[in-house]
């Protein structure tokens, strides 16, 4: 799927339709014969892969003039294997659904599905809401009703031992930032989605979890020290290339001042792919307000 979206992006960028042709091949190619993703992990693989596919296809259906003749079978390919996966969410970990539901809002925005793509922002409010905390939610995180994490204890063990809850703080932070960045990686690509289909969320508390995700994972990955109150003084870094979407829309076009998350996004440059479902957002984001 990465693959695909990076031909695409080529052919975008220098008009060489083999790029084009390429993309085209190999979402051709995964619509011939992908039935479903298997194993435990099934609805998150679906996710990932879900989130790239139609931003190959978007890209390629209207900038692309030559011949795509299996672009149908393609969307009957993402609305009965993905959509059919991730439309319903996940209550396990929030980079889970985060990821899913990423990929039913892209699904939905291709394949021109309204209910779909209102149901997918519905859970994303109240998944973002419950995945970053901020001073204002209150002495707790809030929470997905549907987890029934209706006691402090179970609350305190969902964020994975954390008991003092600062703004910033995501729901997996004391697992680790890898998986922490997954989570605001696909938040930040869901409120710039909404942006361009004529919903800014930026402006609300999405935005302001964002920035705030943003700005406290990126001070422990500048190496800040670890205060004992968080995660008992040990952070497991890593937090990947996941900066550049929330930083350009919050910081580039909306003039907020967010200098530890400018200073990591500046030394990362250029951001690549973290092999799952982010990739090159550098090149389509970075320094890029419009």
């Amino acid at each position: 799927a990465i693959a695909a979206y990076t031909d695409a992006l080529a052919w975008y960028i220098t008009r060489d339709d083999r790029y084009a042709r390429k993309s085209i091949q190999l979402m051709d190619a995964r619509s011939g014969v992908i039935k479903e993703h298997t194993d435990s992990n099934a609805p998150l693989q679906t996710g990932w892969a879900g989130s790239s596919w139609p931003k190959a296809a978007e890209i390629i259906k209207y900038t692309y003039t030559g011949s795509w003749p299996n672009s149908d079978r393609f969307a009957t390919m993402l609305r009965d294997v993905y959509l059919h996966e991730v439309a319903n969410g996940s209550n396990s970990n929030g980079n889970w659904e985060l990821s899913m539901t990423e990929a039913a809002v892209g699904i939905s925005v291709f394949l021109g599905d309204r209910t779909s793509y209102d149901n997918a922002m519905a859970r994303f409010r109240t998944r973002a809401a419950a995945y970053v905390y901020l001073s204002s939610d209150g002495d707790l995180p809030k929470t997905v009703p549907s987890q029934h994490l209706d006691t402090r204890a179970k609350i305190v063990a969902y964020w994975q031992g954390q008991s003092t809850f600062v703004t910033g703080l995501t729901q997996e932070t004391c697992r680790d930032l890898t998986h922490t960045g997954y989570g605001i990686s696909a938040l930040s690509h869901i409120a710039e989605t909404s942006r361009i289909q004529g919903q800014d969320l930026y402006g609300t508390d999405v935005g302001e979890r964002l920035r705030q995700a943003l700005g406290f994972q990126a001070r422990y990955q500048l190496g800040a020290a670890v205060p004992s109150r968080l995660c008992g003084g040990s952070l497991k870094l890593g937090l990947g290339p996941v900066t550049e979407v929330g930083y350009n829309a919050l910081h580039n076009r909306l003039g907020i001042e967010m200098s530890n998350t400018g200073t990591l996004t500046e030394q990362q440059r250029p951001a690549g792919t973290n092999s799952l479902f982010v990739a090159w957002e550098t090149l389509t984001h970075g320094d890029n307000p419009n």
